[in-house]
């Protein structure tokens, strides 16, 4: 309808899941690099997750127009199924023939078949399940069977499950946890940064043919702030506000006309807002009087770390030097959380917690003193000695890791704010947010969250930041040291370049720890080793812990 008044040649903001208008931001190129990988291994599973509307499908669309020649594709979009009619509908997507009334054994043997027949072929075939939160245990299960079909050396199927967080909290469980082990590549796509708003509808706009800006710069915070960065909203209000602008025979939409669309696609009256506006001016009241408490508090009295920071343990039977210095870090791991776990998002966990408040959380763990108000807060971690990491990452990145870590979650307006993760067993956690202690289930931040992280590490005595194949120097003396105490290299003292044996091993390394095997050593590379080397430091699960 206003496609010629702009001079669109089409619609730029339709959320069916066109390859062509994928606006490539940094994480979705990620996201894809970790398809691409995932599917290049032989066999296991290769998890996508994301917030409703993030962008899966169409990455996923975007990923099967890039699959090689010699690749045989399945789809399942309705994944509510039983054992049975999901086995029917692989063998339907692959044209293998079945029986109208077939058993399990029968529908495998026939898979069995198929697959066999298309290894002998050099042909490789991959199994895309979306909406992968709904498949119920029993069907979960059966497909972690189906990875189990093989030849001598290649795993014939190779499975993409597509999801909402959901999912992540679903292979969290214990008894899942065959099946987690068997993920080889993994990514959660987050929401769009308020700085890539004006980037993704300059896109869109560029795609349809258009290059005037139909959406002033003004409104990208805006827009920002009424999406919360999610592109299926995205694209919802930049539609009708489109629609509205084409109404009252605009050449541009305006602040007005993108509010006014926000309430008719997010069904918000002002009224509506203006209460939310009004409950969140007394939560923050609330908050700022809770400070204010807790100053008080502070002063008046010896100010005491959560789980026991500070105190002797006599558990410990070893001391490092930093713990010595820093009592601090020697903390108690209380086994098992005490009494029942909520599992919902609690009405008093602070919302309004700034990045540099929960640093000064973070640093307390590491028996550091940072001032909130400093605002070049990893500056400060570089003058203690210790690096910031700032990644987009699964839960089970930061369980590997095992180091506290500053979470960014997502408020139901879309404002962002930090808390500390402090301790994690299982799917329970401890968070350090606005100056309490909470005990949660991981589930009551699953939708939430979208990866993103900060924490703090070591940085080990390399001459640079990265250190490449090939490379020389003394950093590689020091790789040659690390990995030999892990038992993973034997060590001559000759190494004077990174290749051979040495690289060898630094990709089995990489490998075994869910990493891309490309012998770089970067920042996780690094962090890796420093967990698997046990250094000083708080950390998120008792050392020897699963």
């Amino acid at each position: 309808m206003y496609t010629s008044h702009f001079g669109l040649n089409e619609i730029p903001f339709s959320i069916a899941p066109d390859p062509l208008y994928l606006y490539m931001s940094e994480q979705h190129r990620e996201a894809l690099a970790h398809l691409q990988y995932g599917i290049k291994r032989d066999g296991g599973f290769v998890l996508l997750t994301g917030e409703v509307g993030a962008g899966k499908t169409t990455l996923c669309r975007s990923l099967l127009e890039q699959l090689p020649e010699g690749v045989d594709v399945a789809f399942v979009f309705n994944p509510k199924v039983s054992v049975i009619e999901l086995l029917e509908t692989i063998c339907d997507e692959l044209r293998i023939d079945r029986e109208e009334q077939g058993s399990i054994k029968k529908l495998v043997d026939r898979l069995n078949t198929y697959l066999l027949a298309a290894n002998a072929r050099g042909r490789k075939t991959v199994l895309f399940i979306d909406e992968a939160q709904n498949l119920s245990i029993d069907v979960l299960e059966q497909l972690r069977l189906l990875t189990n079909l093989e030849t001598n050396r290649y795993k014939l199927l190779q499975i993409v499950l597509l999801g909402q967080p959901e999912l992540l909290s679903i292979l969290d469980r214990q008894e899942m946890r065959q099946f987690s082990q068997r993920i080889t590549a993994r990514y959660h796509l987050g929401p769009l940064d308020a700085e890539e708003m004006g980037s993704y509808v300059h896109h869109r706009l560029e795609i349809a043919g258009c290059n005037r800006p139909l959406f002033p710069e003004t409104l990208n915070k805006t827009l920002w702030q009424l999406t919360g960065g999610i592109p299926r909203l995205i694209n919802l209000i930049c539609d009708r506000a489109l629609l509205g602008a084409y109404t009252l025979n605009r050449q541009q939409v305006n602040r007005k006309i993108l509010c006014q669309a926000a309430r008719e696609v997010l069904g918000r009256s002002q009224s509506q807002w203006k209460g939310k506006r009004v409950a969140l001016a007394v939560a923050l009241a609330a908050v700022v009087l809770m400070l204010c408490f807790a100053a008080l508090w502070y002063w008046k009295g010896p100010y005491s770390l959560p789980f026991g920071f500070g105190k002797d343990s006599s558990e410990q039977t070893q001391r490092s030097a930093m713990e010595e210095n820093n009592p601090k870090v020697a903390v108690p791991f209380q086994q098992g959380f005490a009494g029942a776990v909520p599992q919902r998002w609690p009405t008093d966990f602070a919302a309004s917690q700034s990045m540099e408040g929960a640093f000064a959380d973070l640093a307390g763990l590491w028996g550091l003193s940072y001032n909130p108000d400093r605002p070049d807060y990893c500056a400060y971690a570089s003058e203690q000695g210790l690096d910031c990491l700032v990644r987009k990452d699964s839960m089970e990145t930061l369980r590997k890791i095992n180091r506290p870590v500053i979470l960014t979650l997502y408020g139901d307006e879309g404002a962002p704010f930090h808390v500390v993760m402090s301790r994690l067993e299982g799917n329970l956690a401890i968070f350090i947010a606005g100056g309490k202690q909470y005990e949660l289930a991981l589930s009551a931040i699953a939708s939430y969250w979208f990866g993103e992280y900060l924490l703090l590490w070591q940085r080990p005595p390399l001459q640079r930041d990265i250190l490449q194949p090939g490379e020389t120097g003394a950093s590689v003396a020091w790789l040659a040291k690390a990995l030999q105490e892990l038992g993973l290299y034997v060590a001559t003292g000759q190494e004077v370049r990174l290749e051979g044996s040495l690289l060898v091993a630094v990709k089995r390394f990489q490998f075994s720890n869910g990493l891309t095997p490309d012998g770089v050593l970067g920042p996780m590379t690094l962090i890796h080793l420093n967990t698997a080397r046990n250094l000083a430091g708080p950390h998120l699960s008792p050392l020897g812990a699963s």
